[in-house]
Parts: C-alpha cells; structure tokens; sequence
C-alpha cells in the first residue's frame, strides 16, 4: 500500500531533502512551506500521515495541529522541532501530536516513526497475527490481560474506565483528554495492571521500534500522561520502577 505524506516545513533544503528521501521510500508525498499551506493541503489531500515543523512563518506547526484537532481531525501528526526542552516538546504533545522528531535528526528515524505512526491507524487484515493492536493478547507467554473486559473491549483497572472502541477513558467520573499516543499507553498500562512494564516492551507495542536507552520519548510522555491521570488530590496510579520500567497500580 502507498501511503500519502503531507510534509510542511519552511526550510528549503530539509523539506526537498526531506521530499525526496520519502518519495524514494515509497511514500506519495505533497510539500508545502507554511502553516496555511498545511492546513489547506491537510484539507483538500486528506493525507495518511502529517510531517509537521513546529516553527514556521504565519501559522506555526502547533496551531495547524490544534485547528485539525479541534476539527476532530484524527490523522497522526510527527512533529519536527528545533526546541530540545522538555516544555517545548509537551506543548506540541497538548497541541493533538502523536509524536516528535528532534532536530537534526536522521532520515531512518523519520521513517521509523513514520512507519509505527501508521501500523497503528492502518487496519490489519482480519486473521493476521497481532491485528488486535498495541497491547492486545498477553503481556508475555502464557500471561493473560487481566484488566481486559473481553467481550467489551472495555478496560477497568483502579478507578480508571477505558473503552478502546471509542478512544475515550475516565478516571472516576472525569473523562480524560489524551492524544492518540497517551490514550494507547494509558490502555496499555491498564491492560497490564500491576505487571511493571519495562522500556522495550513498551516501546515495541506503542511505537513499534525501540529507539534506545539514550532516548527521553517515553519519559516525556509517561510525565504528561501523568499530569492529567494522577492530578492532585488523587492517589497516583503510574509509578516508575527505577532502570526497569512503569506500571499502573494503587499503592
């Protein structure tokens, strides 16, 4: 299958660069410059995936990811960014992105994001191995889901409700806003309540590629999660296992 690609990028020599790395992998690709081109070309093209630069003239890429989103515009966003704080990479989180790429970055790990972006959102044909998704199944040989409520596909674990049919999830009887990444973490945590997840095993079922122990892309989004799960006054449910991993739990 072709996927579609919309890359916006006001730099010329990243976004030809950019243009032509991707259609050489495969991908069908509409370039633009800026935020209003983006947003006009996210409207007429209806691409698969959208490579979007944070910083750019006019509209910058925050404010296309929150006009989509708030059109309720689903398509996974990568977002490129210049801005190395972890401030600046969750506000493109609390923006609707689905992931981020910091510059300079490699091409292969465009592509690999890309890649995992996609297998989450492109359906699997019925019958194949692991189609359920990210977290379906078993968490390791032989050890079921616990929290699964089978035929519902609805997950409860502690005070948290979450119905993976219509993406939405609520802790007591507040419905949390998460962005497609959280919201797939959240379930993937709650699926394995009380079985502390380590950084692999989570990389693999939400991205589907482990980017290294050099990498801060979980513990960016484990800390986001965190600030609209365990709000104060609650009792904290995501713990970190220090040089292991995480896990949803009551303590």
């Amino acid at each position: 299958m072709t996927h579609s690609v919309l890359l916006a990028e006001d730099d010329r020599p990243i976004r030809t660069a950019l243009e032509r790395a991707l259609t050489l992998e495969g991908y069908q690709v509409t370039a633009v410059a800026d935020g209003i081109q983006a947003l006009a070309a996210a409207h007429r093209e209806r691409p698969d995936v959208i490579l979007l630069d944070v910083m750019m003239p006019g509209i910058d890429g925050l404010q296309v990811c929150q006009v989509l989103r708030a059109e309720q515009d689903r398509t996974p966003i990568l977002m490129l960014t210049a801005r190395v704080e972890t401030a600046d990479r969750i506000a493109g989180l609390d923006a609707g992105a689905d992931d981020y790429v910091v510059k300079p970055f490699e091409v292969e790990e465009v592509f690999a994001r890309l890649r995992a972006l996609l297998r989450r959102t492109t359906p699997e044909p019925a019958g194949t191995p692991g189609a359920a998704g990210p977290g379906a199944g078993t968490d390791g040989p032989g050890e079921p889901d616990e929290a699964r409520l089978a035929d519902s596909g609805v997950v409860e674990a502690a005070d948290l409700r979450i119905d993976g049919p219509s993406r939405r999830a609520w802790r007591g009887e507040r419905e949390l806003e998460l962005t497609r990444t959280e919201f797939e973490l959240l379930e993937l945590l709650a699926r394995n309540a009380g079985i502390v997840l380590d950084h692999s095993t989570i990389y693999d079922r939400i991205w589907g590629y482990d980017f290294g122990p050099g990498s801060k892309n979980l513990a960016v989004y484990v800390g986001y999660l965190r600030r609209k799960v365990d709000v104060p006054g609650s009792r904290p449910l995501i713990h970190t296992v220090r040089g292991v991993g995480y896990v949803l739990r009551e303590d």
